[in-house]
């Protein structure tokens, strides 16, 4: 393939690919960088979703962008504030009326065993997070001004949530990177024993990973989409670990061609024709797969699908032209201390030969041995629970997830963010009625009123996010529906996260299997066959049910985290798919290889010998990147880290190693039905020793 090893020919092709490289980059990052898209709702939602018609009704009436920050007094010692104590906070409401939009606030207001007292401050939404991060910080500092000694103060609600989120990402990109690039170069400097050879995977890996950052913010406003701290985290992690396998995979199998060629050019040029193939496979397997989130509901996972497809793009063409040219160029001394000499041989992969020969011995027992603990694995997940509270969103609980916490033992969970109800101003009064009926509202009062649309404040008494404020809102809905004329529509950031759950629920069943699907198309192109792809989609579904049930186990036992956030499932499912298929891709294109000339069972036994070590070292390396994820502060990246890290875990060390080469061994020539094993031309050269990263 031209196009792929003109990166190897010469040493002047190799400097004209580099320095093409490096204008590239160069090119991109002085590009002016457009205008962010506005993103569609404050949630990403379509307007076909109540709370979403909720907002943009709301835009029109007065007062639609301020919110109540809730500022929350009680004593340090949980017991009953004193009279002297309140007297004090209620003198303290001119301080915080400066601050109020409208220059306003009640009195505080007492719960009934007088352990909590509360002040709703109104503050202006308006303007870039910063903007309200400044009010909030401002808020703060005025109501813990001058307190009663044993009196705290915490600051919850709308505007601190948000302020708060704004907070927890500050710098969270440079601790990720820092990380990760940490991550990255200790496994290299293992995996290589040379203190020269991994800096070159590393500096390609982290340039990749900042060109793709970098071309995200070009691309995603062309599409009119938005990002967030989450998106770019995730894609970074991604970018690091596609483009570091399709490096181990390259220099592997460019250190066996070394052993059995003098002129390393000849070398990589062989290097790049054995391996271009699995990577352009796996590359274009993990693209597809991604692509199908542009059917997603929610815009930030349209988002991701754009920004991933992007980084794995620029992993191949890393992986395949400019990591092929640095290595040339830089010689054999680069494995310094164990060069790669013609006529040498590697004792890599005797580990991986003894265990595929006790694998091929016992192919029935060993596989359904394996079947077995991923199916008991699977098992644990079958009692997962969806849905994270609002207060459990975060690793590290911020002032205003306390704050909520401790209004919650003195007011309705629902006091920090009222539920909203739009309705046409003539029926305003009877909704009122309508919602007042409903189990688990506490109060619904008229609100702000225009000459189209007027609106019901509701307070629930669940906490906002769990299954009985799910159940309230529904029962909300269904009230105010039934009153004629009202057209009425229940929103608010309650309401809101109730529709991102029931968006993710559609995006699962709509995407999941077309994820299947392509993965099953793509596998059926590479192998010529019907059997294999089968096998091996089954292979790494297996994979997933067995991480999810492992990654279920973590959360509710050492992590003591009670569910799951609704964009996990979709999420790990979509990443563990693509990535769990690439180590069956890299092993099963070069059984195929090697079965042309020692049958498919002789094939299978000199893959696992050539790709065992670089295989596994992959395979741990990405899941190190992605358990890498739990650095960031929110419990859904962490939830999705570690199930594609336990993940590809399993993939790795039982389904690659254990699994598919026992249904191999059984199966035989069938394997490849209705096709028959590669045949490869022979090559006047000695036949390379056996390699693969340590």
């Amino acid at each position: 393939m031209p196009a792929v090893t003109v990166a190897a020919a010469s040493r002047r092709s190799a400097w004209i690919v580099l320095a093409l490289a490096v204008l590239s980059v160069v090119g991109v990052f002085l590009l002016p960088t457009p205008e962010p898209a506005a993103p569609e709702s404050s949630t990403g939602l379509p307007s076909s979703y109540q709370s979403v018609r909720v907002e943009q009704l709301r835009a029109g009436l007065p007062g639609s962008d301020v919110q109540p920050a809730v500022v929350v007094y009680s004593r340090t010692d949980g017991g009953p504030l004193s009279a002297a104590e309140l007297a004090t906070l209620r003198d303290r409401g001119p301080a915080l009326a400066r601050l109020a939009e409208g220059g306003q606030v009640p009195p505080p207001e007492v719960g009934p065993d007088r352990t909590v007292a509360i002040v709703a401050v109104p503050l202006s939404t308006a303007g870039e997070d910063t903007g309200i991060a400044d009010r909030v910080a401002a808020l703060r500092e005025a109501a813990a001004a001058d307190l009663p000694a044993g009196v705290r103060v915490q600051v919850t609600g709308g505007p601190a949530f948000t302020a708060d989120l704004t907070a927890v990402f500050d710098g969270a990109d440079n601790r990720l990177l820092l990380v990760t690039v940490a991550v990255v170069a200790l496994l290299l400097l293992v995996t290589y024993r040379s203190p020269v050879l991994w800096l070159v995977p590393l500096i390609v890996v982290a340039a990749t990973e900042q060109v793709t950052l970098r071309l995200v913010d070009l691309v995603l406003p062309v599409f009119g989409l938005a990002a967030d701290g989450s998106t770019t985290g995730i894609v970074s992690v991604l970018v690091f670990g596609a483009t570091t396998d399709y490096a181990l995979l390259l220099i592997a199998r460019y250190r066996e061609e070394l052993r059995g060629r003098e002129d390393r050019y000849d070398a990589m040029r062989h290097a790049l024709r054995r391996t271009a193939e699995a990577i352009l496979a796996s590359g274009f397997t993990v693209v597809l797969a991604v692509l199908t989130l542009l059917l997603a509901t929610v815009e930030l996972n349209r988002s991701l699908a754009v920004g991933a497809a992007v980084g794995i793009l620029a992993a191949m063409a890393s992986g395949l032209l400019v990591l092929p040219a640095a290595l040339v160029l830089l010689g054999r001394g680069l494995f310094w201390p164990l060069v790669p000499r013609v006529g040498s041989t590697g004792g890599e992969g005797r580990l991986w030969g003894r265990l595929g020969s006790a694998v091929a011995r016992r192919p029935l027992l060993v596989g359904l041995g394996a079947t077995a603990a991923l199916l008991a694995l699977a098992a644990a997940g079958l009692t997962a629970r969806t849905g994270l509270s609002q207060t459990e969103q975060f690793r590290v609980k911020p002032e205003a997830v306390l704050g909520a916490q401790t209004l919650a033992t003195s007011f309705p969970a629902g006091s920090t963010q009222p539920t909203v109800v739009t309705t046409a101003p003539a029926a305003q009064a009877e909704v009122v009625r309508a919602a007042s009926t409903v189990p688990g509202v506490v109060s619904a009062v008229p609100g702000a009123r225009g000459a189209d649309v007027a609106e019901v404040r509701v307070v629930l008494s669940p906490e906002p996010g769990t299954a009985e404020s799910d159940r309230a809102v529904r029962g909300l809905r269904e009230a105010v529906a039934g009153v004629p004329g009202a057209d009425a529509a229940v929103g608010g950031p309650v309401a809101a996260t109730l529709d991102v759950k029931d968006a993710y629920a559609r995006d699962v069943r709509v995407i999941l299997p077309l994820i299947l699907l392509l993965v099953a198309v793509v596998l059926v192109l590479l192998l010529r066959s019907l059997v294999a792809p089968l096998l091996l989609v089954l292979t790494v579904v297996l994979s997933f049910g067995a991480a999810f049930g492992a990654g279920w186990l973590i959360f509710t036992g050492p992590l003591g985290v009670p569910a799951l956030d609704s964009s996990v499932l979709l999420l790990s499912f979509l990443f563990l798919i693509a990535l769990g298929v690439d180590y069956n891709i890299f092993l099963v294109t070069r059984a195929r290889e090697d079965a042309g000339r020692l049958g498919t069972a002789g094939g299978m036994l000199a893959a696992l010998r050539v790709t065992g070590g670089v295989i596994t070292s992959a395979g741990i390396l990405l899941a190190a990147v992605f358990a890498v994820l739990g650095v960031l502060p929110l419990i859904t990246l962490t939830q999705i880290g570690v199930i594609v890290c336990v993940g590809v875990l399993l993939d790795t060390l039982l389904v690659r190693t254990v699994l598919v080469p026992s249904l191999v061994f059984l199966l035989g020539d069938r394997f490849w039905w209705p096709g028959r094993p590669h045949r490869a031309a022979p090559e006047p050269v000695a036949e390379p020793a056996p390699a693969g990263a340590a």
